[in-house]
């Protein structure tokens, strides 16, 4: 059996999912959508999940707790969180000068872990969903001193980069019919007994 583990850029699938317009499929259950993309002789050993904390606007960062939630309850998945960094921004129209929040470190998230576990051999596949072409450095570093291990892209919806496709060992785009099969139920109970619910603006009947 290969061991893979799967990490995923959480913003970069959350923009491919938004800009198809794919917002019930925010409830996303990782770990079962990770599982599904095995081929046979392959077993799941992690999913590492990647992503920073919002805080404003507070309904959305609210959405967005309720989410990260429901991934405390699963096992075998683990949160990486990187930092939002405010940047000023001067319109070169009027001169006003605006703040605009840039999300920072996933990308050096994902490197480390993707190189600190080949090095301590636990995967012998690693699956990456993300389009994000910085992260062409570390997995040609893995493919260099790990030939045996293989490093495979899976794109999120609306994302693709070539530099990506051809540095992997494969590549293959997440389907529509993946998340649809893989969502949360509308209602998850913690351990505590506390009830999570799938925020109402994630619910639209057209995406069904």
């Amino acid at each position: 059996m290969q061991n893979v583990i799967t990490y995923i850029d959480g913003f970069n699938l959350y923009f491919g999912l938004r800009e198809k317009g794919w917002k019930r499929f925010y409830w996303i259950n990782l770990v079962t959508l990770a599982k599904s993309l095995l081929k046979p002789g392959q077993k799941l050993k992690k999913v590492k999940y990647f992503t920073s904390r919002i805080t404003l606007p507070p309904d959305k960062a609210q959405r967005q707790n309720e989410f990260i939630e429901a991934l405390e309850t699963l096992n075998d998945l683990s949160i990486y969180y990187g930092k939002y960094q405010a940047n000023n921004i001067t319109c070169k129209r009027c001169g006003c000068i605006m703040m605009k929040s840039n999300e920072k470190m996933t990308d050096v998230n994902i490197a480390v872990e993707m190189l600190t576990d080949a090095f301590m051999d636990s995967f012998d596949v690693a699956i990456l969903i993300s389009a994000d072409s910085d992260l062409v450095a570390p997995i040609k570093s893995i493919k260099h001193l790990f030939p045996g291990k293989q490093v495979i892209i899976a794109f999120p919806p609306s994302r693709f980069s070539f530099e990506l496709k051809n540095i992997a060992n494969a590549t293959f785009p997440i389907g529509r019919k993946k998340f649809k099969e893989n969502i949360f139920p509308d209602q998850i109970t913690k351990p505590d007994g506390h009830i999570l619910c799938r925020p109402k603006q994630w619910d639209h009947p057209e995406n069904n």
